[in-house]
């Protein structure tokens, strides 16, 4: 795992006006990003690999207590063919609360299972960006190797958290959902999914 904060390495900030007028998006590009962005940077279509998260869970690394956990139910998947006439964004984003102890966590373990279609995956890559109120809170930059074809997979990427001072906890706390995510996936470095989430702080299931 590598975290980064901000556009490193002499990386040049870009926008999502230009990001949207390119026909290929790299990891490079979005690492450039300074704010969250207001659009999807790919369409559905782009997800040519069939790759579907179908389970996903948050536990605190000291604990191993489970914060958070969603499974896709199975009839959404036999559903789908009778859905052609809802947003093709659904699924897209998640919305997440938490409560404010979330946010004096240092190491968190995400386990994703995602099942891939019959093409090979070589390369897949995940980045995602955290902001606060247009603020660039942490990115971090995840690695999944190789997927055979046809394969269910199951991972856990470890979010090590930076310090956050007292003033503005208690900001991401009053604002909820004010704090918000890309997450950028890439194959072969190609964006090919974008999603995305917003996080409230202030209590809630």
């Amino acid at each position: 795992m590598r975290v980064k904060q901000g556009a490193e390495g002499g990386l040049p900030c870009t926008t999502e006006e230009e990001l949207l007028k390119k026909p290929v998006i790299t990891p490079e590009d979005v690492l450039g990003l300074q704010r969250i962005t207001d659009n999807y940077l790919c369409s559905p279509e782009d997800n040519v690999h069939k790759i579907e998260f179908t389970r996903f869970k948050i536990r605190d690394m000291e604990t191993g207590t489970v914060l958070f956990e969603i499974t896709k139910p199975p009839a959404l998947e036999s559903a789908e063919d009778g859905r052609k006439d809802l947003d093709p964004n659904a699924g897209r984003f998640v919305r997440y609360q938490f409560t404010p102890a979330f946010l004096r966590l240092r190491q968190v373990g995400a386990t994703v299972e995602f099942t891939v279609g019959d093409i090979p995956i070589n390369n897949f890559r995940m980045i995602e960006r955290h902001y606060f109120r247009g603020r660039l809170l942490k990115s971090f930059d995840f690695e999944f190797g190789f997927c055979i074809p046809s394969s269910k997979n199951t991972c856990e990427h470890i979010y090590e958290f930076p310090p956050l001072s007292e003033e503005l906890m208690n900001e991401m706390i009053q604002y909820p959902y004010e704090t918000q995510s890309d997450s950028f996936y890439f194959v072969d470095n190609k964006l090919v999914m974008h999603n995305k989430a917003d996080y409230s702080y202030s209590g809630g299931p």
